[in-house]
């Protein structure tokens, strides 16, 4: 049985903005999309380990502020011409709280 652990409310992360949340030493990056959708990517681009939190958030993808790497939130992929991709975690939302599961979901290239 998997755990949802709630990790914040939905008015925590403003429209097209982020929230780091962390779990055994791992930054885990919240995505909140203007459609109010939500998504978790471990906090670290596959090209330079930039810092995906403080990327510009743009329908289902983020921007990697280092060298503009484009990741989709819904599988963590780079979007081509880049490669690589970060591991995703599991979240949902119900009414306002914000729920995840603490385990990494990596999609294979």
């Amino acid at each position: 049985m998997d755990d949802w652990i709630k990790v914040c409310n939905l008015e925590d992360i403003p429209p097209l903005g982020t929230r780091v949340v962390r779990n055994d030493g791992n930054d885990i990056a919240l995505f909140r999309t203007n459609q109010n959708e939500v998504f978790a990517l471990r906090d670290r681009c596959p090209h330079k380990k930039g810092p995906l939190s403080q990327g510009i958030v743009h329908g289902k993808r983020v921007t990697c502020p280092l060298h503009n790497f484009v990741i989709d939130l819904t599988d963590g992929k780079a979007i081509a011409p880049d490669e690589g991709c970060t591991a995703v975690y599991p979240v949902k939302v119900e009414g306002s709280s914000i729920l995840i599961i603490f385990q990494e979901r990596t999609n294979p290239e």
